[in-house]
Parts: C-alpha cells; sequence; structure tokens
C-alpha cells in the first residue's frame, strides 16, 4: 500500500547489514576463498577452520603406522588391511565401477556402508570360519591376483554350473589353480556357487530386502495392489511354494529357507543344522502382539537372546553383591539395593486402599494398563533383536499354518500391500525360480608403503545365502592362492539368526546326505552358532587360513 512505501523497498536494511565490522569486504580475505588448483600446488591452500574439531576426518599422517610396513613393490596380500583404505578426508567424486575398468578401492568399501574405518582381524587364524545365518546384500572380494578368471564364461561352462548345481554334484578342487582362467572345473564351481532359487519372482520388483523396502517398490506397478481377486491367486500359489519347502526340509532335502516379509524375517532349519536334533524355527524381530497370537495358537517358542541377556545381568549383579559384601564386612543385604519390585505386587488386588479408607477417592487403574505394566519389559524388546523367537520340533509344524493364515504377514496399505512374503532356498521347490547372484570384476588402487599398488576385487550383489558364502570362500581359496580378503553387508534384521538354538550339550549331528550342499559347507552349518546377535562383517583367509571380525 501507499502508507508503507518502506515495506517493499527495504534497501536501507540491507545496506546497514553491508555496513556492519564484521562484514567488511576484505581483498585479502576475498583471495583467500578463491579455489585453489589442483596439482602441484594445493598444498598452498587456504587451511580448513574446522579442522581442529574432534570429529574432523584425521590426515593420513595421524594415521596409525603398522608395526612392519610393505616394502615397495611387494605383495599387497601381506600388507596390513587398513592399508587397503584411503583417508576418508580425500574427496573424490562418486563414480561407479564398471566390469574390468580401474576405480578407487575406497568408493566401493564406503559403497558396503562398513561400521568400521580401520578394522582389526583376529590373530589367531583358523581352517575354518563360524557359520554366519544372517543374509549378506554385499560382499567384496579384494586380492593380489586378478579375477578375470570369473568373467565372461562360456555357454557351456555357464551351463554345465546350472548342472552341477541341479544334480548336486560335488566338485573337487585341488589347492592351487595355475592358471584359473583355462579350468574349467573351477568356473564351473564359480557359477555354481552363484545360484538359488526364490518364490515369487517379479523382474521388475526387487523382493529382497523386504524390511524397509517401500521406497524401492514405491512407483513400480503393482497391479494386484487393488485386486483382491488376483492377491488371493498370489497367496494360494505362495502357501503351495511354502508347504512344499516346509516337507522338503522335513525330509531332510532341504538344510533350510527364509521367509522374507515386510515385517519380519523367518528362518526354518532342518534337524543336524545349528547343533540342534529337531527342526527349528527363528523369527525376527517381533513384537508383543506377534508373540500374543503365537501363544494364542499354542505354538511353545522361547526368547534365547533375552533369557541370555538377563541370566548374564543376574549373574553380574551376584558378583558385584559377592564383591560389596566381601569389602564391607558385616554391612546388611540392604546396602546392595532395593530389590526388584516383583509382579505378585501388581496382581490388581487394592485391598490396602480399603484398609486406608481411600478406595473411593483414588482412580483405579484398568485391567489394560496393569497388564502393560506386567510386560512392559517384554514389550522393551519389540524390533530389536532380542526380540527373536525360537520355535522347535513340532511347534513348527503348528508355526507353519499359523504363518499360512496370518494377517499381519501380507501388508494391506502401502507399496508392498497385497505382495506376499519372499522365499529364499538353496535348492529348488515346487513353485520357485532359479536366479543367480551378480558378480563383477573391478580392478582399483590400494595404497601401500611408497605409493600405490593394483588390487583386483569382486563384487557379488544379491540375497547371499550361508551356504553361498562358504561354496564362494571354497571357489577363491585356490584361485587366489589362498590370500584374499572380504568386506560383507549384512541384512541387519537377519544377524539375530546367529543366536544358539540349542544347549552345547544337547548337539546331536544327523546325516543330511541329499540336501545339495557340499559336505564341507554341510559341516559348518552342522556348528553351533557362535555369533550370537552379531554377523562376520571382515573375513580373510592367507596361507589358506581364515581370521574374522564380526
Amino acid at each position: 500500500p501507499a502508507s508503507s512505501p518502506g515495506f517493499k523497498k527495504p534497501p536501507a536494511l540491507l545496506r546497514l547489514k553491508r555496513k556492519r565490522p564484521g562484514r567488511r569486504s576484505d581483498p585479502a580475505a576475498e583471495a583467500a576463498f578463491v579455489p585453489a588448483p589442483r596439482g602441484p600446488s594445493a598444498a598452498a591452500r587456504r587451511r580448513n577452520p574446522f579442522s581442529s574439531l574432534d570429529n574432523a576426518p584425521q590426515r593420513a599422517a595421524a594415521a596409525p603406522q603398522p608395526p612392519a610396513a610393505n616394502p615397495a613393490g611387494g605383495d599387497p596380500s601381506a600388507a596390513p588391511f587398513w592399508q587397503f583404505l584411503e583417508p576418508a578426508c580425500e574427496e573424490k567424486p562418486p563414480r561407479r565401477a564398471e566390469p574390468a575398468e580401474s576405480s578407487d578401492i575406497l568408493a566401493l568399501s564406503k559403497d558396503l556402508h562398513s561400521p568400521f574405518a580401520v578394522p582389526k582381524v583376529p590373530s589367531s587364524p583358523r581352517q575354518e570360519f563360524p557359520a554366519d545365518w544372517s543374509i549378506k546384500t554385499r560382499i567384496l572380494f579384494m586380492s593380489s591376483q586378478p579375477f578375470t578368471w570369473a568373467e565372461h564364461l562360456k555357454a557351456q561352462e555357464e551351463a554345465q554350473g546350472f548342472a552341477q548345481h541341479c544334480r548336486a554334484t560335488e566338485t573337487t578342487l585341488p589347492q592351487s589353480v595355475q592358471e584359473p582362467r583355462l579350468c574349467t572345473e573351477l568356473r564351473c564351481a564359480f557359477q555354481q556357487s552363484l545360484v538359488y532359487w526364490q518364490h515369487p519372482s517379479l523382474p521388475w520388483l526387487p523382493l529382497f530386502p523386504r524390511i524397509g523396502a517401500d521406497r524401492k517398490i514405491a512407483g513400480k506397478a503393482c497391479p494386484w495392489a487393488q485386486d483382491e481377486a488376483l492377491q488371493q491367486v498370489l497367496m494360494s500359489d505362495w502357501s503351495v511354494s511354502f508347504t512344499s519347502l516346509y516337507n522338503l526340509l522335513r525330509a531332510r532335502l532341504c538344510p533350510y529357507f527364509y521367509v522374507c516379509s515386510a515385517q519380519f524375517s523367518v528362518l526354518f532349519r532342518a534337524a543336524g543344522l545349528a547343533g540342534s536334533d529337531v527342526p527349528t524355527a527363528a523369527i525376527a524381530p517381533t513384537t508383543r502382539g506377534l508373540r500374543e497370537a503365537m501363544r494364542s495358537e499354542g505354538i511353545e517358542f522361547s526368547l534365547p537372546l533375552l533369557e541370555e541377556s538377563r541370566t548374564r545381568k543376574q549373574k553380574n549383579s551376584e558378583e558385584s553383591l559377592e564383591t560389596e559384601t566381601a569389602e564391607g564386612g558385616g554391612s546388611s543385604v540392604e546396602d546392595g539395593g532395593e530389590p526388584a519390585p516383583s509382579d505378585d505386587d501388581d496382581d490388581g488386588s487394592f485391598s490396602w486402599l480399603e484398609e486406608m479408607g481411600v478406595q473411593d477417592k483414588v482412580k483405579k487403574p484398568d485391567t489394560i494398563s496393569i497388564q502393560l505394566r506386567k510386560e512392559k519389559h517384554e514389550v522393551q524388546v519389540d524390533h530389536r533383536p532380542e526380540s527373536l523367537v525360537l520355535v522347535r520340533g513340532s511347534n513348527t509344524f503348528t508355526l507353519l499354518n499359523f504363518l499360512i493364515s496370518c494377517r499381519s504377514l501380507v501388508a494391506v496399505a502401502g507399496p508392498q500391500a497385497g505382495l506376499p512374503p519372499t522365499l529364499l532356498a538353496p535348492v529348488a521347490f515346487r513353485g520357485g525360480t532359479m536366479q543367480t547372484l551378480k558378480a563383477r570384476s573391478v580392478s582399483g588402487r590400494a595404497r601401500v608403503q611408497g605409493g600405490f599398488e593394483d588390487v583386483f576385487s569382486l563384487e557379488v550383489l544379491g540375497p547371499i545365502l550361508p551356504h553361498a558364502l562358504h561354496a564362494l570362500t571354497l571357489v577363491l581359496g585356490p584361485a587366489q592362492r589362498g590370500a584374499f580378503r572380504a568386506l560383507l553387508s549384512p541384512h541387519e534384521p537377519s544377524a539375530a539368526f546367529n543366536a544358539r538354538t540349542a544347549p552345547p550339550q544337547e548337539a546331536v549331528h544327523h546325516d543330511l546326505p541329499a540336501c545339495g550342499l557340499h559336505p564341507k559347507t554341510l559341516d559348518q552349518l552342522s556348528q553351533c552358532p557362535t555369533l550370537g546377535k552379531s554377523s562376520i562383517r571382515l573375513l580373510e583367509m592367507k596361507d589358506y587360513a581364515y581370521t574374522w571380525k564380526a
């Protein structure tokens, strides 16, 4: 309006801001902000004023140096693993490496979202690494020997690999292959290790992982989302495949399989695997509602991680109480702290209010509030690894029927509405589709003492099942002359499947000769899990011995 011309034109206010003492233009300061040219004069660029912060990336000079440096021109596989990671302070444009093209090894290692910048591997090598029941989404193998033997398989080699997988053919390779590129048996065995089976199979939809995959599926064509008849057909077909897998598992023709839904994942294992003498099923993560629904159906289960945590805390508290009592001499037990509140105090009885004569003046909590207060510790573990549910024996068959009729198994809204869970198995089953993991070789540069060395890497993408990880190591050992490293990116919700399924004294080994796995792989998966709720993130072979870090 005409009465407020200053509202339209605030030049005076802008001039005041420009004339502030701290905002005066300084030719020297302006020259300091001019981007320094890249090249030899890069060292003269202006110092970063925020470099003194504690969370700032450290320069390569501040990185811990190894006790023994690798001589220039030496074997990069003998150097410590930290040398293969360049300093994070060097900014490089992101780029996607293509097969058989040079790329920076740092970009690949960062792309795996590794939680450790400079991993340290155990110092005790072993002939076998522990079984890891988590599903891997990516594995990056690195070695000083090239992976060109894994590229461009011939049609006959690819067909032979598929035939060996379908016939469960055991391939025996020598300890070291001198010419991997010319070894047909090696290339066929590599193709055989990449095969897995999946249902349903929709090429335009990423069906693993399913937890947190709404963004990847959003915008894709989902004709069943609004068609209930089509949803029923898909679910009926899925139920047939699910039942077929369970029957194969009970007959010991399928060692294990996964059921991956949008809310939780289930791992079924045959008797004899993971140190259990009966079939087992592990569910993670779970909620109180799901556990209550299972109890109402008569399914008996346990919470092994939660029970283990409680036992450990109780043991630690007893040890600390004994220590305080021994140090305090004749001190009373009350000095150790108040006893934990008992559930008997919340039994719903309010007779003590009547004794005080205030029963009409105090608002009594309802039954639901009392029940929730009793189960507050159980609710706190929802959606966490400690919520892992373990079902054993004949209860797995009851769980099968429960999952087929479970409403929360299939999403009713969102991008995954009406889409049945994903079934993943190492062997063929009714309705299953053969799939292969994506593998590509990449050449990169690694920093060593005195410069850079060529490092060759092999990247494997897809739902990498436990047997596939072991099968790949059996192939890479002879091909890379017993020396390679691997960065593993696990599907975090499935890491809880590494919980122990049975006490050590109950470990019984059953023969599973016709389950389609290599005998060495079967021996590894038969061992009791030792990783707890963690998973292997770094695996290294040196002189045909393994070291790892979880």
